[in-house]
């Protein structure tokens, strides 16, 4: 009996499961039949929005063009503004102008003399050229009232037979008004963010301005057009009727939308044509406010085509799923135990490498020694390794969930958090150099913000990776320092020669006069002045021509700590009178450093110097020498507590003729012929000063550093 009970079973349930089958497959078709319209109404709307992010990205890219476009014009205004009115002088400053934004669209660049009514004209690898301004130039000007320091004009466009153009001026200032301006060619600037556009397999984007002429449209006859008049010119049996409203109430208005109209071209044919449509405003000018519009627009022809072969296809596929899953159920449910065995296998050898790989992953975040940390949208930390938060005296646990200015000062930590906008706006990794102060001296850091995106493509966070460059910055600044001394050598030697001639004959001449003189007499007091004078001129041009003597430096090599020592012999006395307090550190058994003894005391004798001078009531004085291992360098640090260089004056200070002290008591060529002799030997001078503006006690401290004898 169970021989022929099993059989019957078996006929039933395939009879039901058919039954069943059959029910799903006939619902199937008449719910793929009801929700047809449904479906193609939602594609339209969804291939719209797509279309809606695809013109709001091109409004972007035109906007940041023209802000650069504005950038670059107040650049070369900066760079004009220094020069005499000389279109001469100007040719080489516009000329690299044109190298960055010939390419933009910028085909003419144009000095306006509103006064004199000339127009200075310079075009690409030409000469100049002027004439009388035009009237119809004059007319598009505002008054040069309205136009401030850093303030940027642009036009309404111009239909002209060369094109549709556009004038973006500025002021530059002087005693006559003057206008920069860059004529752009509108057809050049656009076509190369909208001449690959496609929107489906036809679809393109046009542009309007804001008084509906035509800028940008793959059929060239209506460039320059006003879009509603040339539509039903030359489409009469066409109704404009949604795009009218469209373009009139939310295009021009400056609004972002969506929605469909109907069109009688659309690449070479015509008829009545429906299309979808999306726009996006685009700010082209800030003063006066100016938009224009961008549509990107596809006929919806493409779209109904694809829902009706995709409609008959889903019948079928419909059917033919329910039949996979009828039998993909039957044959999960007899292999399920093998399934799940060998699954459960693999999950755990997968988990484990996970694991393993996770674990490498994060040794090898913690063991670096770069500043690693994540940051949402909000500049928030979402994760830190510890090198970081033990930089800066934390543990990585203290400062998540914390903003930027918890690890960082305000004014880094907002530089840091426009970045991170910057990244999250744009999808793409942006660097930059940001100077903290958490000792005596700045640190420097190099920081690359880099986007973290989910399975959907948006970006869900930030890492930054920064590492510290505060000794490259150093490098670059004694490379600029370096520079200047060896093309000042040349200058500085020719001028003190030149000047010590006529120098030598005044004093000669004076001392004669001072012997013919009554000591008591007027004259005698007169002819001493002159002396002084010329006394104190005579050391500038000793300085000078000691700095111009400054070659490369030899092979000598001198003990440090006796140097210093013969120095303070011979300053220990002025120290006494000024009540000033000597503290000498000095390390023993330095290495002899490469350098002249005589030479080097004259170093340290400027800066103690110096020092003295800062302590005028008194103070502190402290030399000391040690050993730097991982270069083996001798350094020498001189510190006082006196008043300190102001901040502005930090960047100056081995400068030639450069000097703090009142007039008369300084040549200001101290520091700069002792910067000349350190770095003549292979050395390095720094300087940190706190001034009685900074929180810090008050002092300064000069360190130099010089290499040994290998």
């Amino acid at each position: 009996m169970d021989k022929e009970h099993r059989p019957k079973i078996s006929k039933k349930t395939l009879v039901f499961l058919s039954v069943i089958t059959l029910l799903f497959l006939a619902g199937g078709v008449a719910l793929g039949v009801w929700t047809a319209a449904e479906m193609r109404d939602l594609v339209g709307q969804q291939f719209n929005e797509e279309q809606l992010v695809l013109a709001r990205h091109v409004s972007v890219l035109i906007e940041r063009e023209v802000r650069l476009l504005e950038k670059e014009l107040l650049l070369l205004k900066r760079a004009l503004v220094p020069k005499e009115v000389d279109p001469e002088l100007y040719y080489n400053d516009i000329q690299q102008t044109f190298q960055r934004v010939l390419e933009s669209g910028v085909w003419k660049i144009e000095i306006v003399d509103l006064q004199a009514r000339k127009e200075y004209t310079f075009m690409p690898y030409r000469h100049w050229t002027w004439k009388e301004t035009p009237e119809e130039t004059m007319t598009l000007l505002p008054p040069p009232e309205i136009l401030g320091e850093e303030t940027v004009f642009t036009s309404d466009t111009q239909i002209r037979p060369s094109g549709i153009g556009l004038l973006m001026g500025t002021l530059l200032p002087g005693d006559s008004p003057r206008v920069l301006f860059f004529n752009l060619n509108v057809s050049w600037f656009l076509n190369p963010f909208l001449s690959e556009i496609r929107s489906g397999k036809t679809g393109y984007a046009w542009v309007i301005d804001d008084s509906g002429k035509f800028l940008y449209h793959p059929n060239t006859e209506f460039i320059g057009k006003n879009s509603i008049q040339i539509r039903e010119a030359k489409y009469l049996d066409v109704p404009l009727g949604a795009i009218g409203a469209i373009q009139q109430d939310r295009m021009l208005k400056g609004e972002t939308g969506t929605g469909f109209y109907y069109s009688g071209w659309h690449r070479g044919i015509t008829g009545r044509i429906k299309k979808l449509i999306a726009y996006s405003p685009i700010a082209i000018s800030r003063n006066p406010p100016r938009l224009w519009s961008v549509a990107v627009v596809a006929p919806t022809s493409e779209i109904e085509e694809a829902v009706k072969s995709g409609h008959f296809r889903q019948l079928l596929l419909q059917g033919l799923m329910i039949f996979v899953i009828l039998f993909a159920a039957a044959t999960v449910f007899f292999l399920q135990m093998r399934w799940s065995q060998a699954l459960e296998r693999k999950v755990s050898e997968r988990t484990e490498e996970l694991k393993k790989s996770e674990e490498k992953y994060r040794s090898l975040v913690e063991s670096a020694e770069d500043f690693i940390f994540t940051v949402d949208g909000e500049g928030r930390f979402l994760s830190m390794n510890s090198f970081t938060a033990s930089f800066f005296g934390g543990r990585p646990e203290d400062f998540i969930e914390k903003g930027l200015s918890s690890l960082f000062p305000e004014r880094v930590a907002q530089e840091q958090l426009k970045l991170v906008k910057v990244v999250f706006q744009a999808g793409k990794s942006v660097r930059g150099e940001f100077e903290i102060s958490l000792t005596d001296r700045p640190t420097w850091i190099s920081a690359n913000f880099m986007p973290l995106k989910g399975e959907d493509g948006a970006v869900n966070a930030v890492l930054c990776i920064a590492r510290d460059i505060t000794e490259n910055k150093n490098l670059e600044r004694q490379l600029v320092n370096a520079e200047k001394l060896a093309s000042l050598g040349t200058l500085a030697a020719g001028v003190a020669h030149e000047v010590n001639n006529p120098l030598g004959v005044i004093l000669g001449f004076c001392d004669l006069l001072l012997r013919k003189t009554d000591k008591d007499s007027q004259a005698y007091e007169d002819l001493k002045t002159i002396e002084r004078q010329g006394l104190h001129c005579k050391q500038v041009v000793e300085n000078l021509l000691s700095f111009a003597r400054l070659g490369q430096g030899g092979s000598e090599f001198t003990e440090v700590n006796q140097c210093i020592d013969d120095i303070v012999k011979v300053v220990r006395h002025t120290l006494d009178m000024r009540g000033i307090e000597l503290r000498l550190l000095l390390s023993e058994d330095l290495p002899l450093v490469k350098g002249d003894s005589r030479q080097l005391q004259q170093v340290f004798l400027n800066l103690i110097n110096n020092a003295v001078a800062a302590m005028p009531g008194g103070g502190k004085l402290s030399i000391s020498t040690g050993l730097e291992r991982p270069g083996r360098r001798v350094v020498i640090k001189i510190e006082d507590d006196g008043v300190g260089i102001k901040p502005e004056h930090m960047d100056h200070i081995f400068e030639p003729f450069f000097t703090t002290k009142p007039e008369g008591e300084g040549t200001g060529l101290g520091l700069f012929v002792s910067y000349g002799i350190v770095a003549k030997y292979g050395g390095t001078m720094d300087c940190v000063s706190n001034d009685s503006t900074s929180l810090k006690p008050r002092g300064t401290t000069f360190t130099i550093k010089l290499p040994t004898q290998s």
